[in-house]
C-alpha cells in the first residue's frame, strides 16, 4: 500500500509526495503538526495539512529571506524574526558574526521542539548565544517595541490561523515603529499564481505599500511551495534593495550558499509583468 501526502494547492489542483513513513503527528494548542520521510523531498514538516518545508528545498526560502536584507543593509546589529519556529531563517543569520542579537517569536513552542528532534538540519543553531526565543503572539510582541531592531524577518506562515494577524495594516504598523531609522522589514509574500494565494499577496502588498516609503517584491523558485513560484517582500524606511546593494562587501564575507548570489539579488526583483501588474492594482 503506498502513502501519499496531498496538499490541495486550489479548488482544482493538488500537489502530492509520496511517503515513506510518518514520524511525527502532534497537536498544539493553536495547530496540528506532522513530520513526514520521504524520498524524493527529505523529511517534510506540514502544519494543517500545509507544507512548512522539506529537506531538500528550505535552502531557497532561508537563504533568499535573509541574504538579500544582509546585503542591503551596512550594519545589521539587532534582528527580530517572527515565526520560523523550523530554524532556517535562525540559522542563516548566525552565519554573520555582525550580529549582536537575534530575538525569535514563536507563538507555539511545539514547533521549536518538534523540528528540533526531526529536522537538525533545519533547526541547527537555536543554541547560538546571540538567540533569544520567546514562545508568544508576534503581533502583541512587535506592538511593545519602539526604535529598536535593524532588521525584521518575518517568516510567518499563510495568513489563517495563527499566522492572519501577522499580515494586518496595524502588524505592518506596528513593525514600522519597531524599527530603525533605516530598518528594513522582509515578509514571505504568498505566491501570484493561484487566485487565492494571489489575493492574499495582494492584501498584504497594499498593505506594506501603506506603511513604508520603499516597498518592493522580489521572487524565487521553490518546487514544493504552491506554484513553485514564491513572493517576498522588502520594506524599508531608507535602503533600496538594488541601488544600495553592496555587493562587494557580501561577497567578501565568504558565506557560503547554495541559491542566493548577489547578481541573483538583482535578478530576483525583475518580476513577470503579470505579476507586476497584480502589484500594481493595489499600489
Amino acid at each position: 500500500m503506498e502513502l501519499w501526502f496531498t496538499e490541495h494547492h486550489s479548488e482544482w489542483a493538488k500537489f502530492s509526495i509520496k511517503v515513506e513513513r510518518q514520524l511525527y503527528s502532534g497537536r498544539s494548542e493553536f495547530q496540528r503538526i506532522d513530520v513526514y520521510e520521504t524520498s524524493e523531498f527529505g523529511r517534510i514538516l506540514a502544519i494543517d495539512g500545509f507544507i512548512m518545508l522539506t529537506e531538500r528545498d528550505e535552502f531557497i526560502y532561508h537563504e533568499m529571506i535573509t541574504h538579500v536584507p544582509m546585503a542591503v543593509h551596512p550594519n545589521v546589529r539587532k534582528v527580530l524574526v517572527i515565526g520560523a519556529g523550523d530554524g532556517g531563517t535562525v540559522r542563516e543569520l548566525s552565519r554573520y558574526p555582525a550580529i549582536e542579537r537575534i530575538d525569535m517569536v514563536e507563538i507555539d513552542e511545539l514547533v521549536v521542539e518538534v523540528c528540533k528532534k526531526y529536522l537538525p538540519q533545519t533547526a541547527s543553531r537555536f543554541d547560538d548565544v546571540r538567540v533569544r526565543l520567546h514562545f508568544e503572539d508576534g503581533l502583541k510582541f512587535v506592538r511593545r517595541k519602539s526604535d529598536e531592531y535593524d532588521l525584521i524577518i518575518v517568516d510567518s506562515t499563510d495568513p489563517i490561523g495563527p499566522g492572519e494577524g501577522l499580515f494586518t495594516k496595524e502588524f505592518y504598523g506596528n513593525c514600522f515603529k519597531a524599527l530603525k531609522n533605516d530598518g528594513i522589514m522582509v515578509n514571505q509574500h504568498e505566491s501570484p499564481f493561484y487566485e487565492g494565494d494571489r489575493a492574499n499577496m495582494q492584501r498584504a502588498h497594499r498593505r506594506i505599500v501603506e506603511s513604508f516609503p520603499i516597498s518592493k517584491v522580489y521572487q524565487a523558485h521553490i518546487p514544493t511551495y504552491p506554484s513553485g513560484h514564491w513572493l517576498f517582500g522588502f520594506a524599508s524606511k531608507k535602503y533600496h534593495p538594488i541601488k544600495d546593494l553592496n555587493a562587494d562587501a557580501w561577497n567578501l564575507l565568504g558565506i557560503k550558499t547554495r541559491y542566493y548570489n548577489t547578481k541573483l539579488h538583482v535578478g530576483a526583483f525583475a518580476l513577470p509583468t503579470y505579476v507586476e501588474e497584480y502589484l500594481r492594482d493595489v499600489e
